[in-house]
């Protein structure tokens, strides 16, 4: 017997609303999407132009700065695409709309060209945007209000999230980095596609659930930001601390210094003064509530500036100085991004039980107190990748062990602070105003990965720009004919010390000097002495000498005429036109060292800074948790591991 439309949304599949499980298929394909394609993204940026599987040939610098504008904007992009559903067209809606931009978003990208790269980035920001944040609030909806069933609900969708992210990195990973980066992201798409149909073919399990606001609640709804809009332009202090952030954005933008950071400064002061506008508007209760909420906000921040550098920083580390052969057999790099969602499968119950367990006993278990543990835990992980970077400066390569410690104490960190932070944050803001501390929320989260971002660039040394001007007698040496006349990418490997303040640069095996080969050139290609100046530096601050030099690699390649060079092999390519940069291995590798242990001596600072001062925060809060454990006597929050984990890890 076919089921009925119109009772299809009652329908229970093991004691849970049938649309329960086309959320969770929806939400483990989105998920396959979205990680698949971060796998592989940096890696795909900084891999030659050049080779059987070109990549884009950027600088790992300016790789991880764009990586954390684009994740950054994912999660700001969430902000107007709660206001959209909340407003006007409702959950549901905005999650089928959302998915079609990403389903176009990742086929886009798998189109080899630069246009479909940055148009394909684009549409994934706008795409998760109007999905991510509505299919959670569509899973809440399945349940009427004091449900039992509502946490674990969530602890479903939760494993269905995990299971869509374990499965991209080894899948999409692998596929990327082994057969071609546009199949991974091609592959990425199809599980997009995969994940839309099931949502589209479930609609009838979903019947009122995530649907458009009426007229009558559009008419009833509070319009508190609107409000606040009006006020910042009426109050004094507001405005002049909005003014002056929006100068500071226009100057940026106008001196032509930074567009992007112009632009944030500027959505920073409205952010600022809005801000300010909602604490001239509390009673002294809530105001005090609301100083603990702005701490939890940069706790946020900080989380995950440091936790971030997974898909970014460690990424390429894993790729470039890890030992990755088991069993003979090589493991991608981007395979290791599956590690964290591996241990949040296998973990998570037992640490939710862990707090569950404390709690029981008295003992603290607040969320703050959560939040600087799990802020310190996580922070721990970076002696691992410290203890990498020592081992690769005596050996040359690290030990996979770190790598997988390290995402072990990532994982223990973000299931002790990450699901308790957004939930938190609900219960300190004023009821008024929750659904812009929501906003604030996601705000925060993306500065975290723009952090994020940030730190992984500058913990990259500035390259060493040089061009090839060999004859081809003296570069016999180092490379064949056939690999010049086929354009491929090549290395050279060699040492670099100070003579009399003068520099020496020879080949690692035969001692010749490569200083004949090369000229110093400067950003736009042009000869210039900058770059030779800046070795020298780096030397002397290394005290690099002929008993102890420092390790040096050479990479070279041909951009011009790349395709006529792919389809006739033979063509003679100028020497001149050879682009490269050198690399001090131990200035690169001391870099990142420190880099790890200063993200290690933040994390535990700002751990260390809430426990010391958690009393006074707690009183700050009015008992907030302390009330609520009252109301709910008994309570373990077991599924609270579960619940909010993944609103955090875009």
């Amino acid at each position: 017997m076919s089921l009925d439309a119109s009772q299809a949304h009652k329908k229970e599949f093991f004691g849970h609303p049938a649309g329960l499980y086309i959320l969770f298929f929806t939400e483990m394909w989105e998920r396959f999407s979205y990680y698949g394609m971060r796998a592989i993204l940096v890696l795909y940026i900084t891999s030659a132009a050049t080779g059987a599987n070109p990549g884009l040939g950027w600088e790992k610098g300016d790789a991880l700065a764009l990586y954390g504008w684009y994740t950054m904007l994912v999660y700001v992009m969430s902000i107007p695409g709660g206001i959209l559903a909340d407003k006007f067209i409702g959950q549901k809606k905005s999650v089928l709309v959302g998915g079609l931009i990403l389903v176009a978003g990742h086929g886009i990208l798998a189109v080899e060209q630069m246009w479909a790269f940055y148009s394909g980035l684009l549409l994934i920001v706008v795409g998760v945007g109007g999905l991510k944040p509505n299919i959670s609030t569509m899973v809440g909806g399945l349940y009427k209000a004091g449900d039992i069933r509502r946490d674990r609900g969530f602890t479903i969708f939760y494993i269905g999230i995990n299971i869509g992210a374990a499965a991209a990195s080894l899948a999409v990973g692998y596929v990327g980095e082994k057969i071609g980066w546009h199949y991974g992201f091609g592959m990425a798409g199809i599980g997009m596609l995969l994940g839309q149909v099931v949502f589209m073919a479930g609609q009838k399990y979903l019947a009122g659930v995530g649907e458009a606001p009426t007229k009558e609640e559009r008419s009833n709804s509070d319009d508190s930001l609107g409000k606040l809009f009006n006020k910042l332009f009426k109050e004094r202090v507001p405005l002049i601390s909005f003014l002056i952030i929006q100068a500071v954005g226009i100057y940026l933008i106008a001196s032509g210094t930074s567009i992007g950071y112009g632009i944030l400064a500027m959505f920073l002061g409205l952010v600022v003064g809005l801000m300010m506008v909602i604490y001239n508007e509390l009673t002294q209760q809530e105001k005090d509530r609301y100083v603990v909420l702005l701490i939890s906000f940069l706790i946020v921040i900080a989380f995950w500036g440091a936790f971030e550098q997974a898909g970014g920083l460690m990424n390429i580390y894993t790729k470039e100085k890890v030992d990755r052969v088991v069993m003979g057999f090589e493991l991608p790099a981007s395979v290791f991004q599956s590690v964290n969602a591996i241990f949040i499968i296998l973990f998570g119950t037992a640490v939710a039980g862990f707090w569950a367990w404390r709690k029981r006993r008295g003992k603290e278990a607040t969320s703050l107190y959560k939040m600087a543990i799990g802020t310190m835990i996580m922070g721990a992980g970076f002696l691992f990748m410290a203890k990498a970077s020592l081992e690769v400066l005596s050996t040359g390569q690290a030990a996979l062990v770190w790598i997988i410690l390290a995402y072990l104490f990532h994982t223990i960190g973000e299931l002790s602070a990450s699901p308790v932070a957004l939930s938190f944050i609900t219960k300190l803001a004023p009821v008024r105003y929750v659904s812009i501390m929501m906003g604030v929320y996601f705000a925060a989260t993306g500065l975290g990965n723009k952090l994020a971002g940030a730190i992984g660039e500058a913990s990259q040394s500035e390259p060493i720009r040089v061009q090839l001007t060999a004859d081809r007698g003296d570069l016999g040496t180092y490379a064949a004919d056939s690999t010049l006349n086929a354009a491929k990418l090549f290395k050279i490997k060699g040492d670099a010390y100070l003579e009399n303040d003068e520099l020496v640069v020879v080949a690692k095996d035969s001692g010749r000097s490569l200083l004949n080969l090369v000229a110093f050139v400067d950003q736009e290609d042009v000869e210039g002495d900058e770059n030779r100046m800046a070795m020298i530096e780096t030397l002397k601050e290394q005290e690099s000498t002929q008993a102890d030099p420092q390790q040096i690699t050479i990479t070279f390649e041909n951009e011009e005429d790349r395709e006529k060079i792919d389809k006739e092999q033979n063509v003679n390519v100028s020497l001149d036109n050879y682009k490269g940069e050198v690399i001090l291995f131990q200035a690169s590798n001391e870099r990142e060292l420190r880099t790890f242990i200063a993200i290690t001596i933040l994390t535990v600072i700002i751990g260390f800074l809430v426990l010391i001062f958690l009393r006074k925060l707690k009183k700050l809060t009015h008992g907030v948790e302390e009330a609520e454990r009252d109301l709910k006597p008994g309570a373990d929050d077991e599924a609270e591991g579960f619940e909010l984990g993944d609103e955090g890890r875009q």
